[in-house]
């Protein structure tokens, strides 16, 4: 989501892991983004993360974007996520706080978000660090104002991954349907919480993660 979307987009097996880059320190230094540069609508392209789940649904979605808007407060901004999922379409709505180059959530659960460096001038890069109990993950999550991107921004994104020792990205195939902006959305924060507090379903989750590594793509 640019945003929460990483707490329902992507999920990684740490297997098979290779020992970071050289020239990471300015990969995955993060930089400066204004409230202005976050909003309008934003397409999810593909991202990483071990967040149990997510990369099964990285595989069974087939699209995701983002509407980003600003509110009567000057640091909070209201985010509509709708996502396609087995040919149906869904929407969640949700607040978050930004500033200094920052997204936060700190209730019910902590995600902070900031962002990377990108070969691409209209694309986003949210690296997201999120903690439900006990439990912390981690996501980099790449969107753009277009459908698709550079070979050359998606290599990028490959090699943020391996400097931030993720597994290999997700991509979402460039040739879809983009859902409508016409659907009632639900409210989001407790939907995702939810999700990141469904602890007994971690490991059939991660079950799923590895069944879709071995055969899908």
């Amino acid at each position: 989501m640019k945003t929460c979307v990483a707490v329902v987009l992507m999920s990684l097996l740490s297997l098979g892991l290779s020992a970071p880059l050289s020239g990471c320190d300015s990969l995955v230094k993060p930089i400066t983004v204004s409230s202005e540069d976050m909003l309008g609508k934003w397409l999810y392209i593909g991202g990483s993360s071990d967040l149990p789940g997510s990369r099964s649904l990285g595989h069974l979605m087939t699209s995701v974007w983002l509407d980003i808007t600003a509110t009567s407060q000057s640091n909070i901004l209201n985010i509509i996520q709708t996502q396609r999922i087995f040919s149906k379409c869904s929407s969640l709505i949700y607040n978050v706080t930004f500033e200094n180059s920052t997204m936060l959530i700190e209730q019910p659960f902590y995600l902070k978000e900031v962002y990377l460096t990108t070969d691409c001038s209209d694309c986003l890069v949210a690296h997201e660090k999120i903690v439900s109990g006990k439990d912390t993950f981690t996501s980099l999550l790449l969107f753009s104002r277009r459908q698709s991107v550079s070979s050359a921004a998606v290599e990028t994104l490959k090699k943020q991954a391996e400097c931030l020792q993720m597994p290999s990205p997700i991509m979402i195939n460039t040739d879809y349907e983009i859902c409508p902006d016409n659907i009632p959305p639900s409210e989001g924060i407790s939907a995702l919480n939810s999700l990141s507090e469904a602890k007994t379903g971690h490991r059939v989750a991660k079950l799923l993660d590895a069944f879709f590594d071995m055969f899908v793509n």
